[in-house]
């Protein structure tokens, strides 16, 4: 099959990253980069040899699939009109900034038939994808998601900033619909949350209880999932996998003994297996692990939580 013409909008900090795997991958002919400053685009498509554009708009008869990478407040802009011209859109997250204009774009996409993935990196985390056979029936869910601030991310609050990945994850693993949310948070170094933390119980009994910080002095991302024969550890950050479970013995009379088992996976990167799995799923014409449905619901949490916080 012939490669697949792809170019990256907004070519920023994590943007250019994009570019970068798009014109290493096998699958994947980078035909340009576009961002509104031409400084910034023309260095790294000279970098990578592709032609440089500072109008999204002259590329929609150009590719084939797009990485959207731009401000929040763009996404649906941007999205909205690749999709309505038949090209296949991987957006950064959040999905959007309101959940209508998320529904707007699921519904494209699907009237469209076209791949749209949403840019929760965290579930290409080998940690994370390594549940597959283990987990059944969280019954309680705690995490923790803490960094230093960063400018990058203030556009929008800590909740859609570094909540979101959690909520991601979370809704994913547990697959019911929520049923209620306690949240509480307050700026510390900005105008919006900066610390928050959200108790999420959902319809078939589990509950979440959701830190997330950006006024800390270290990094830490790590969540603990507790199911009726198991307990989970996962260190996002050095992916990092315990589990442990029920053993055949008893550790005191009437206490089973745990068996535990570590699991420490290459660093890897996790951005080149979203764009890969991104590609490939436009290839073979498959679902992609994180649908703009799932992006969807992740927004439609999160600004339940938002919401709460600000009545608070």
């Amino acid at each position: 099959m012939n490669k697949l013409k792809t170019a990256v909008i907004g070519v920023g900090y994590l943007g250019k990253f994009h570019a970068q795997k798009y014109a290493n991958l096998p699958d994947s002919e980078l035909v340009g980069v576009c961002d509104t400053n031409h400084e910034i685009a023309a260095n790294i498509a000279h970098e990578l040899g592709v032609t440089v554009y500072t109008d999204y708009n002259v590329l929609l008869d150009k590719v084939d699939a797009v990485s959207i990478v731009v401000p929040t407040q763009k996404h649906h802009e941007v999205a909205k009109t690749f999709l309505s011209h038949d090209i296949h859109v991987l957006l950064e997250k959040p999905i959007t900034s309101t959940v209508a204009q998320a529904q707007e774009l699921v519904d494209i996409a699907q009237q469209r038939e076209l791949i749209f993935q949403i840019g929760h990196l965290e579930r290409f985390n080998p940690a994370v994808m390594a549940l597959d056979n283990v987990l059944q029936q969280p019954r309680f869910i705690e995490s923790h998601r803490i960094a230093p601030f960063n400018p990058r991310g203030a556009d929008v609050n800590v909740v859609l900033d570094l909540m979101i990945h959690d909520i991601d994850i979370i809704l994913n693993f547990v697959r019911s619909p929520v049923k209620n949310i306690q949240a509480d948070g307050v700026p510390v170094l900005s105008s919006d949350i900066d610390v928050a933390n959200a108790r999420i119980q959902f319809e078939n009994g589990c509950v979440a209880n959701v830190t997330a910080s950006r006024v800390s002095m270290k990094s830490e991302r790590k969540m603990r999932i507790f199911q009726p024969d198991a307990y989970i550890t996962i260190d996002f950050q050095n992916k990092k996998l315990g589990i442990h479970k029920k053993g055949d013995g008893e550790m005191f009379p009437g206490v089973a003994e745990i068996d535990s088992i570590e699991h420490e996976f290459e660093q890897g990167d996790a951005l080149n297996a979203e764009i890969a799995a991104f590609l490939q799923c436009i290839i073979n014409k498959t679902e992609p692990l994180v649908t703009g449905q799932d992006g969807l619901q992740a927004l439609k949490t999160a600004y339940k939580i938002t919401s709460l916080l600000r009545e608070h």
